[in-house]
C-alpha cells in the first residue's frame, strides 16, 4: 500500500475566502504586428522584500482591454495585513520564466484594500514606479459564502458564418454588477463548427448572478479570431431561473467544500517521489544537486523539509510512502523508475519528514544516478490506489503525489497520458522543480491555459498538475508550502463534486446550506 491517511487540518487554521477578478484597461502595446497577449500574475509577500508567486490567470491574445476568467481564491485575515501585487506581462513565447517576457505593469497593495473598496481601478506602473503608460487594473473581491453551483452542458444550432463558410464560436457569460457586466465565465473554442457543443462546466452561482436565480445573465456569443476582434455572432439575457426551466441544459446543487470533505472523513494520501536521474550531477562533486553539503542540506533535502513540514501537519500517523525514479539499485544495479528509498517493497512507508530525510541520506550512497527520467511509472503507481479507492463509490480517498526533480522529463508522452488517465481519478500531482534547470516541461504539464492533451490528443477531464520552482522561493519554506498545496482543496471538492460524492461521515445528512 502506497499512501498516508491525513486527518483534519486545525480549526486555527481556517478564514473567510475571498474571490478576486482582474481586468484592466489601456494596457501598453509592446507587439509590432498586433497586440499585446496581456496575462496577470498575483504575488504575495510573505515577510521583507519575499514575495511568492501565488497564481496566474490565462493568457488573452491580442487584448489591450482585458478581461480575465481565472480568479484568483484567498485566504483572508482581517487582523493580519496581507500585501499583494498584481503584475501583468505582454506573452511572447511558451517560456515559463516571466522575466523572459513584457512587463506590461503592476500594482502593489493590500487584500484589506480590496476588500474594503469591494471594487477597485488603479493605475499600473513599472518598476521605477512611473505610469505605464495609462494603463489601468480593476479588481474585484467577493466573499466565499454561498456553496450552490450551477452545472451547465451548451449547444447552438445553425449559427451565422462570420468567415466564409463556417464560425469559430465560443461563449462568455456575464454577472450583472453594480458597475456593469462582469465577466463570470468564458468556455473553450470550438473550431470550424456553426452546430458547436461545448464541454460541460460547472460555475459557482455566487460568480453566475450572486446567488440570486432571479438576476439576468448575460450569454454573448463570438467567432473567434486569431488577432483578438472576435465578431459578434449573437447574443441574449435571461435569469437561471429561466434557463432551469428550459431545456435540460442546467442544473443547481449544493457543493461540498475541501473542509466539508477532509473534516467529514475522507482521508488524503500523500506519496512522495524523488528524482536520482544522472542529470542531478554526481553526488559526490559539490556542483550536483544531490551533494549534501557539510552542513548536511542539499535542494532536495530543503525542499523535503519545506513541502514535508506542512504534510505532516495533516498527517495522523506521519507514515510517508517514498519512492525514488531513474537510478541503477542494488542488489543487480538494474535501472528502477518506482523504488522505495528504504528498499522494502512491502513497506515503503517512513516514520514522518525525519525518517524521509534519514531513509533519502541512507539511500544516495547505495545507488547509482542513472537514467532515463521517467515519470508515467510512479503515476501510475498511484494511480492504481486512486482507481480502487474510486469503485467503493465514496469520497473516503483522495491521493497526491509529490514529485521532486531536476526538471529533465524523457518519456513525455507516456506521462501526458498517465496524467489524463489519472484526471478521472481522486489524484492531484505536485511537481517541486529543485536546482536551476528549464522547467518548461514541467509548466506544460501544468496546463494552467488549456486542458493537457494525451500523445493521441485525449483531453484530460481537468487540471491535476500544480508545478512549481524551489528556487523562486529562496529558502522561504512557508511561502513554498503554501504555493505548493495552493490548488489542492479546489481540485479535492471539484473532483468529488463533479462525481456527486458526499463526504463519508455525513453520508446521510443533508448538504451544507
Amino acid at each position: 500500500m502506497a499512501s498516508a491517511p491525513v486527518s483534519a487540518p486545525a480549526a486555527a487554521h481556517l478564514a473567510s475566502k475571498v474571490e478576486l477578478t482582474i481586468s484592466c484597461e489601456n494596457l501598453m502595446d509592446m507587439d509590432v504586428f498586433s497586440k499585446s497577449d496581456p496575462l496577470c500574475a498575483l504575488y504575495i509577500n510573505t515577510s521583507g522584500s519575499h514575495w511568492y508567486e501565488f497564481g496566474r490567470t490565462e493568457m488573452i491574445l491580442n487584448c489591450l482591454n482585458p478581461k480575465f476568467a481565472r480568479k484568483f481564491v484567498i485566504d483572508y485575515y482581517f487582523e493580519m495585513v496581507q500585501r499583494l501585487r498584481f503584475c501583468v506581462y505582454d506573452i511572447d513565447s511558451d517560456t515559463y520564466d516571466l522575466s523572459d517576457h513584457d512587463f506590461l505593469g503592476e500594482l502593489e497593495c493590500t487584500l484589506g484594500q480590496i476588500v474594503s473598496n469591494k471594487q477597485m481601478t488603479r493605475p499600473l506602473l513599472l518598476k521605477d514606479r512611473r505610469p505605464a503608460g495609462h494603463g489601468t487594473i480593476t479588481i474585484s473581491a467577493e466573499e466565499i459564502t454561498d456553496t450552490r453551483v450551477a452545472h451547465f452542458e451548451v449547444s447552438a444550432l445553425r449559427l451565422d458564418k462570420k468567415f466564409l463558410w463556417w464560425s469559430d464560436p465560443f461563449l462568455e457569460f456575464y454577472k450583472q454588477t453594480e458597475t456593469g457586466w462582469q465577466l463570470a465565465h468564458r468556455t473553450e473554442v470550438v473550431q470550424n463548427n456553426r452546430n458547436p457543443v461545448w464541454r460541460p462546466f460547472r460555475i459557482s452561482l455566487r460568480a453566475l448572478c450572486g446567488g440570486d436565480v432571479e438576476k439576468p445573465i448575460k450569454v454573448d456569443c463570438y467567432d473567434n479570431r486569431m488577432n483578438g476582434s472576435h465578431d459578434l455572432i449573437g447574443s441574449f439575457r435571461a435569469s437561471l431561473a429561466e434557463m432551469l426551466t428550459g431545456a435540460h441544459s442546467s442544473q443547481v446543487e449544493k457543493e461540498y467544500s475541501f473542509l466539508d470533505y477532509v473534516m467529514g472523513g475522507c482521508q488524503i494520501n500523500f506519496t512522495i517521489a524523488i528524482d536520482f536521474t544522472g542529470s542531478n550531477g554526481d553526488p559526490m562533486s559539490p556542483q550536483s544537486l544531490h551533494y549534501i553539503n557539510p552542513e548536511g542540506y542539499n535542494e532536495y533535502l530543503q525542499a523535503i523539509w519545506a513541502v514535508g513540514n506542512v504534510i505532516q501537519d495533516y498527517d495522523s500517523t506521519k507514515m510517508f510512502p517514498v519512492f525514488g525514479f531513474g537510478a541503477q539499485i542494488p542488489p543487480s544495479l538494474q535501472v528502477s523508475h518506482e523504488f522505495p528509498i528504504n528498499f522494502n517493497p512491502t513497506n515503503p512507508f517512513c516514520a514522518g519528514i525525519e525518517g524521509v530525510v534519514q531513509a533519502y541520506q541512507q539511500c544516495l550512497p547505495q545507488v547509482k544516478l542513472w537514467g532515463p527520467t521517467n515519470f508515467a511509472p510512479i503515476i501510475r503507481h498511484v494511480a492504481c490506489f486512486a482507481r480502487q479507492a474510486l469503485r467503493q463509490n465514496m469520497a473516503s480517498q483522495y491521493f497526491v503525489l509529490l514529485i521532486l526533480t531536476d526538471g529533465v522529463i524523457t518519456d513525455m508522452d507516456l506521462t501526458r497520458n498517465a496524467i489524463v488517465e489519472a484526471s478521472h481519478l481522486p489524484m492531484s500531482i505536485i511537481i517541486v522543480g529543485v536546482g536551476g534547470a528549464d522547467f518548461d516541461a514541467m509548466e506544460f504539464l501544468d496546463s494552467d491555459d488549456r486542458l493537457l492533451l494525451s500523445a493521441t490528443g485525449e483531453a484530460a477531464a481537468r487540471d491535476i498538475v500544480q508545478f512549481v520552482p524551489f528556487r523562486q522561493f529562496h529558502g522561504n519554506g512557508v511561502a513554498l508550502a503554501q504555493s505548493v498545496l495552493a490548488e489542492l482543496p479546489d481540485q479535492v471538492s471539484s473532483f468529488f463534486n463533479a462525481y456527486k460524492l458526499k463526504p463519508p461521515n455525513t453520508f446521510n445528512n443533508p448538504p451544507p446550506s
